[in-house]
């Protein structure tokens, strides 16, 4: 199905919107008191409803991406193909690297569901399981929303920058939040700080400000007319 280019702007700018919104309220406030709570073997069972409704909301997320995905790519292909395929490839990566995580979760559900059905739990059993999957969720979580972020925020705000597409204080805000991305995700890998901190909120602060920003526009204004050569 071909869209016009009206169409695809508004279908990204929601796109990004559903992203911002599903990756706060599954990642950060859902999933709270089975990756957040010290007693989240008994709290995750406890709140299975909530952390369920995480998960659906994580999997809207990755429908977003994959929505973003494939709708941005002819887009992109007529002023570099070769960036507009990058941007595909990594993009989907992106969400198969938070269906990951999302397994992840499930499972450390189905681990607490266990082990509250139990007469005589092994606890350090059910604690080592339950920090592997945890583990997991946190990696998955630092991979999908930074780094692979940051590539993919870094490859089209340089074809808008160079395409004119959009204003271009916008993908200079991109690709000034795909840089602090990236640090940010160096720094949280050597343990300098923490991914869920103030640090970690400052230095991915920018990247949210112009995916916001750009989906504003595009719902609104659209694509401008660009060059088909650069």
């Amino acid at each position: 199905m071909h869209f016009s280019n009206r169409t695809a702007a508004t279908m990204i700018g929601v796109f990004f919107i559903l992203a911002a919104v599903t990756a706060v309220l599954g990642g950060l406030i859902f999933y709270d008191p089975i990756l957040q709570e010290p007693d989240y073997l008994t709290k995750g069972a406890e709140h299975g409803n909530q952390v369920i409704l995480g998960a659906l909301m994580e999997l809207m997320l990755v429908v977003s991406a994959v929505g973003t995905a494939t709708t941005m790519f002819p887009i992109l292909r007529k002023y570099n193909e070769t960036v507009a395929l990058w941007h595909l490839c990594f993009r989907f990566l992106e969400a198969i690297i938070i269906t990951i995580g999302v397994i992840s979760v499930l499972s450390l559900l189905t681990l607490s569901r266990e082990f509250i059905a139990a007469e005589a739990p092994d606890l350090a059993a059910f604690q080592t399981s339950g920090t592997i999957l945890k583990a997991i969720h946190d990696w998955t979580f630092m991979l999908g929303p930074l780094f692979m972020l940051g590539i993919n925020t870094m490859m089209y705000s340089c074809i808008f920058f160079r395409a004119k597409l959009v204003p271009r204080f916008i993908p200079i805000l991109g690709m000034t939040g795909a840089a602090l991305v990236f640090l940010c995700t160096l720094l949280v890998m050597f343990g300098v700080i923490e991914q869920v901190s103030f640090w970690g909120a400052i230095l991915a602060m920018p990247v949210a400000a112009n995916e916001m920003t750009l989906a504003v526009w595009l719902i609104v204004k659209g694509f401008n007319k660009g060059p088909l050569t650069l």
